[in-house]
């Protein structure tokens, strides 16, 4: 039995009726590059023989009575893999625009809370013959990292496969503790709060230098003199856009690829990072959509860019071991240098806050709040039709490395993996990208209706990078 941390269960305190928690991924294979039969069976068969290895596939949610405490994962004794992995066909004719919009379609719908919180989905009928599996797991047991370990899980570097030890991780079902023993556990984890909030307190005050006016007053007159410093820091509230929203329960997906190898020759013309240049075309093709809709602030937008706090002895740990930091992108200025530019300065301003605030520190602090009261917070947020007024960021951008060699899925070749993550009121698209065999791997999330033309931001994205390669290569 292991008990979710505070960030783990914020994700299932999110969740609404418009709202869920859950991310998602995309692979399309070729199946004629296996060596032997392939298709569902053959990928049924690869579960079952490492689900061992897979704990998130195996472990279903226990609340902890009145919700007083962050509930735990146990393993399901009554585990179905037939419930969780389903065979479907893309509609004709296969292309991408079909399997976008049934992906957008399942991915909108929720997980069942009684079952352990995934489901994969083997699509056939696209063209040339590919198939494509989807997957969605519930954030609340993976983060970026973690889920990429999944694939490793999953994926093979050889056609042929890999042996894998049946005694490594075995495991067998287990019985649902008693209420009474999870109160017990939850009374002597509640002991320990207020030590956990004095700590949280002290870091905070030594790690944010605004707390302190002293140190504060020179920096605030500074930034007043220089008025491009002003912009590159983050405000408490993102600016006000179309973005900004309450979300409906329906989504939009779409996904593409972008050369790796051209957007590492820009960063290296520019002197910057590849992030930073994801975030800067990313930022440049939501300016043109602001643009076209008539909604471009004055000020630039802000994002949420995810980081992984997770170290080398948590490696292959479930849960979430994340932070974020929030930064302006640039969305206020039309060229594309001066918005590379200044990505670049914002994310070292933000890099450098980020360093300076213990990485435990977020997670410590969502551990205050019993699950009960921010549940309810969250539906009270939901039934007021206020969610997304009051945001510090208008979108998400994430950029999870992967491997730059090809992999196999029960022997057929990886073609692409694209991201299907999730978006919350207030913040209604979501940018994420993975890094594979030589390609960005985008796929771009939206709510159905606040962002009908989301196809569009995705061109823009290649018209973004095109230009700088036009204007630094």
């Amino acid at each position: 039995m292991h008990q979710l941390n505070g960030i783990d269960t914020t994700f299932l305190n999110m969740e609404t009726p418009t709202q869920q928690g859950h991310v998602g991924g995309v692979v399309i294979v070729d199946p004629s590059t296996a060596p032997g039969e392939w298709g569902f069976a053959t990928i049924r068969q690869l579960i079952e023989d490492r689900i061992h290895l897979l704990p998130p596939f195996r472990r279903r949610l226990v609340t902890v009575p009145l919700e007083v405490d962050n509930p735990y994962w146990v393993e399901d004794a009554h585990f179905d893999l037939d419930f969780h992995l389903r065979h479907i066909a893309v509609p004709s004719p296969g292309g991408r625009t079909e399997l976008a919009e049934l992906v957008a379609r399942i991915h909108e719908r929720p997980l069942d809370r009684s079952r352990p919180l995934w489901e994969m989905y083997v699509i056939e009928g696209l063209e040339q013959g590919r198939v494509a599996t989807y997957t969605k797991l519930h954030h609340a047991a993976i983060d970026g990292v973690s889920g990429a370990e999944i694939l490793t899980i999953l994926l093979d570097p050889d056609p042929a496969g890999r042996p894998l030890d049946p005694s490594a991780g075995s495991w067998e079902g287990q019985a649902v503790p008693s209420p009474m023993s999870l109160l017990l556990r939850s009374a002597a984890r509640t002991a320990l709060s207020p030590a956990r909030a004095m700590r949280v307190g002290y870091e905070l005050a030594r790690s944010i230098p605004g707390l302190n006016p002293l140190k504060s007053l020179p920096a605030l007159v500074g930034l007043g003199r220089d008025r491009d410093e002003f912009l590159s820091r983050p405000t408490l509230i993102a600016p006000r856009s179309l973005l900004n929203r309450p979300i409906t329960p329906h989504r939009r997906w779409v996904f593409g690829e972008v050369s790796l190898e051209t957007v590492k020759a820009i960063k290296t013309a520019a002197g910057t990072t590849v992030n930073n240049v994801v975030i800067s075309v990313s930022a440049g093709a939501v300016r043109s959509w602001m643009l076209e809709h008539g909604d471009l602030p004055d000020r630039s937008l802000q994002a949420l860019i995810p980081i992984s706090i997770r170290t080398d002895e948590e490696q292959g740990e479930i849960g979430n071991k994340v932070s974020g930091m929030i930064a302006p992108i640039g969305t206020h200025l039309a060229d594309p240098i001066e918005r590379l530019e200044f990505v670049h300065h914002t994310m070292e301003i933000a890099r450098d806050t980020h360093q300076a605030t213990p990485a435990t520190m977020l997670q410590d602090f969502a551990e205050f709040a019993p699950p009960a009261i921010a549940a309810r917070a969250a539906r009270l947020a939901y039934r007021n039709g206020r969610g997304g007024r009051w945001t510090p960021f208008n979108l998400v951008i994430s950029n999870v490395p992967g491997p730059h060699f090809p992999l196999y899925l029960a022997g057929a070749q990886l073609e692409g993996h694209y991201p299907v993550s999730a978006i919350t009121d207030g913040a209604a698209l979501n940018i994420t990208l993975h890094s594979y065999l030589g390609q960005l791997c985008f796929g771009l999330v939206a709510d159905r209706d606040l962002v009908p033309d989301l196809a569009t931001i995705l061109d823009s994205i290649h018209d973004e990078v095109a230009q700088l390669e036009g204007f630094l290569l």
